[in-house]
């Protein structure tokens, strides 16, 4: 028995020496202030960058923005660009046919969470956004039916005019969403776009994926999804796309208190939903906020929000914002690996009006060293907030094209 146990205890000792740990793929977190809106002033809100690439072997970052000044009122959408990586940018200026329009009596008709996307095959640059309806300068719930617009920019930098992604479906008779919607474009140039979507009979909404056409000028469905549904309050909102080890996977927005992930081999049938989970099998907290994506070719990686100790009284639990990675076999956070993006500010047990919300910001790939967190701050008190960017600093090169 002796030797039995001695066997066991050396060939457990060997296995941790010859198994390597797990690689840490992120060296740092650089946090840089864009914008200083808390202390008054513009707050800009919703932005989103995207890589386009130049003559050479440059690339300049191009970035929609919006200003918010109340719940989900927004001013029109604006455009700026960096060409040296996000030192310097250029003056925000407005995203023509992105603006407000008169739609009925009182009520305007307007464009929101815009989310720009590089097409390499056609060397354009398409926005994609959705419409919103504003009453006497604030935002209503009694919304007329609302539905995704894009505008496309072409390699000079002029913009098209707003056109409507159509999508015939009576499903989709009280909205269709793609706003904020992190997109994959395959290699054919066509693009898988997660959508929620709802009729006007039903409170909660649905997700799925579209596979469209684009060529430089117009977006067209070709294919719808199979459907997740989940009938708690709103349901399923904000679903996200990426691609990693030759399957696709979609992270979704919910309000039963989680956040849930699905995963597809062709982009358009989706497994059921699972709850976002730790290693150990303990599920995530969430409260009603959009969760993202970052890949690098080595790893799986997913920020979020999520409950804790210091943000209890914290609305959604909006702050602080996290980033962890994916174990790749099982989709559940590593909890060790977990960061905060950005930090939790002010007292978010006793003064929770005062602490700044990161619940929409958005993520992407810049080069083989860094890749990008984009947030614009809102504090509830006073729709006020910095505009933010976190560099997440790479170990090794991203090959992620």
């Amino acid at each position: 028995m002796t030797k039995l146990l001695s066997a066991v205890f050396l060939a457990s000792a060997l296995f941790v020496w010859l198994t390597p740990e797990r690689p840490n793929l992120i060296a740092g977190i650089e946090r840089v202030t864009l914008h200083k809106g808390r202390d008054g002033g513009v707050t800009w809100f919703l932005p989103r960058v995207c890589m386009v690439p130049q003559t050479g072997s440059r690339v300049m970052a191009l970035m929609t923005l919006q200003t918010i000044a109340g719940s989900d009122y927004y001013g029109p959408v604006h455009w700026r660009e960096s060409k040296d990586l996000g030192k310097t940018w250029s003056e925000p200026q407005p995203v023509p046919g992105f603006g407000r329009r008169p739609f009925s009596g009182e009520i305007e008709e307007a464009v929101s969470d815009v989310l720009p996307t590089y097409h390499a095959k056609t060397d354009t640059t398409l926005a994609l956004g959705e419409i919103i309806y504003y009453r006497t300068g604030r935002y209503f719930p009694e919304q007329p039916p609302r539905y995704p617009v894009y505008a496309v920019r072409d390699a000079k930098g002029n913009w098209s005019e707003r056109r409507k992604l159509v999508w015939d479906d009576p499903r989709t008779s009280a909205i269709y969403a793609v706003g904020s919607s992190q997109t994959v474009v395959l290699k054919n140039g066509d693009l898988l776009i997660p959508v929620s979507f709802r009729p006007k009979e039903r409170a909660d909404y649905a997700v799925t994926s579209l596979l469209c056409s684009f060529d430089g000028k117009e977006l067209k469905v070709k294919r719808v999804g199979t459907t997740l549904h989940n009938t708690v309050k709103r349901g399923l909102l904000e679903p996200q796309l990426t691609v990693f080890d030759n399957r696709y996977l979609m992270t979704i927005r919910a309000e039963d208190g989680f956040g849930y992930v699905s995963t597809s081999t062709d982009g358009l049938t989706w497994s059921p939903a699972e709850s976002w989970k730790w290693d150990n099998g303990q599920p995530l907290e969430m409260s009603t906020t959009q969760q993202h994506w970052l890949t690098h070719s080595e790893g799986l990686f997913l920020s979020y929000t999520r409950k804790a100790e210091e943000n209890a009284n914290v609305m959604r639990w909006r702050a602080p914002l996290y980033l962890a990675e994916v174990d790749r076999k099982t989709l559940r956070l590593i909890r060790s690996s977990e960061q905060i993006v950005f930090p939790l500010i002010g007292d978010g047990l006793n003064d929770p009006t005062h602490v700044p919300h990161y619940g929409n910001f958005h993520v992407n790939n810049v080069n083989a060293d860094e890749s990008w967190i984009l947030a614009g701050e809102v504090i509830p008190a006073n729709f006020r907030g910095d505009l933010l960017l976190a560099r997440v600093k790479w170990k090794r090169p991203n090959r992620v094209k």
